[in-house]
């Protein structure tokens, strides 16, 4: 059975571009071995990743990640069973949203910046998917 998890967090002290970088890389190295695809957007101060897959694969996974130090206040946005994956072609892609057009962003939330934590998970799910129609996402697979 696949589903999807779509969370937000963020990062307990200020990462370089390095740091996201090995974590992208442990993804795109990891993730096709467990069967797992998705995508990473950041900012400096918000993560929201999207992960799908077989259950167990994603939830032993998520589960990993909310005991990993370098994450706080992770919060579950969407989790559902899929017939297909949407971002299958991605082993972890990955956007900085501090380069999209603030527009897209208020398209769907209050503001013009991410913050999956006053917006509903569908309004980010939805950006999301404007983001992969846009060609905003990079690193299709490892």
């Amino acid at each position: 059975m696949l589903v999807q998890c779509l969370y937000a967090s963020r990062p307990s002290a200020k990462l370089t571009s390095n740091q996201i970088d090995v974590i992208l890389e442990q993804s795109r190295r990891n993730n096709p071995l467990l069967g797992l695809t998705g995508i990473l957007c950041f900012t400096d101060d918000v993560f929201i990743q999207l992960l799908e897959g077989g259950r167990d694969e994603v939830c032993e996974l998520f589960n990993s990640i909310i005991r990993d130090d370098r994450h706080r206040d992770v919060r579950i946005l969407v989790f559902e069973e899929i017939g297909q994956r949407r971002f299958g072609n991605w082993t972890m892609g990955q956007v900085d949203i501090s380069k999209i057009n603030p527009g897209l962003l208020l398209k769907y939330s209050e503001k013009p910046r991410l913050d999956p934590f006053s917006c509903s998970g569908q309004a980010t799910m939805a950006l999301i998917q404007e983001l992969v129609s846009s060609a905003a996402i990079i690193g299709r697979s490892g």
